[in-house]
């Protein structure tokens, strides 16, 4: 098995050293490197290459939000996980929508941050249904006039199924919830978000469910109960 690739981004050493000792520990975990400020993270990936990026949201030079939108320019980027003390924050929600792949507090029990980790490298966000709607509706209460039209634009380039589970995705659910939901195989789930995210040119499922919000799909799916107003198959 190919050990998972993990740099460390922390300020505060006593934190990386922390992280480093509890994941560096398992067996598919590789610490590659650790950085103490966000500036010093694109030399690090070019030189250690990771699959993904523990990345402290909060730094006294380039802060996380930075770091990672400057690494989500850029091709071939390692997956970003945001380390953050608080539930919803508006600079949390920014790093999400510059495409980090989820987000973990930092006093979330060590196991919890190892099974984050292997999630995110295997390609699923890392958000609970729980928090997913707590940020979305911080996302939602901001939504501006020209956001909420340039996203029902782009959603508008979906067809009826890829909107359903459009909406699915955008209200928390994994690929399994999704295909029982929508009476489809897990494959079938995955092949419509991956051409989700390629027509929308989206880097992860995190910022399909922050388009959906906000053009408004979530509001439509709550108020006929239908699935995202599609008639597909």
């Amino acid at each position: 098995m190919t050990a998972i690739r993990l740099l460390i981004v922390d300020d505060d050493p006593l934190v990386r050293a922390g992280l480093s000792l509890m994941l560096g520990g398992a067996d598919d975990i590789e610490i590659v490197g650790e950085a103490a400020d966000g500036g010093e993270v694109e030399a690090l990936v070019d030189r250690t290459g990771p699959d993904v990026v523990l990345m402290d949201i909060r730094m006294p030079v380039v802060d996380g939000l930075r770091a990672t939108e400057r690494l989500r320019a850029r091709a071939d980027v390692p997956q970003i996980i945001v380390l953050t003390t608080f539930h919803a924050d508006e600079q949390v929600l920014r790093a999400l929508r510059a495409g980090a792949a989820g987000f973990v507090l930092k006093d979330t029990p060590p196991a919890e941050i190892l099974d984050a980790v292997r999630r995110v490298a295997a390609g699923d966000p890392v958000l609970s249904p729980a928090v997913t709607r707590q940020l979305m509706n911080q996302a939602a209460g901001g939504v501006a006039d020209t956001r909420r039209t340039r996203a029902r634009e782009r959603a508008a380039m979906l067809n009826d199924r890829e909107r359903e589970v459009a909406v699915a995705v955008g209200r928390g659910l994994a690929n399994a919830a999704i295909a029982t939901e929508l009476f489809m195989s897990v494959a079938t789930v995955k092949t419509h978000v991956s051409r989700i995210l390629a027509k929308l040119d989206l880097g992860n499922r995190v910022q399909i469910a922050l388009l959906a919000h906000d053009a408004g799909l979530l509001e439509e799916y709550q108020e006929d109960g239908h699935r995202g107003g599609g008639s597909g198959p």
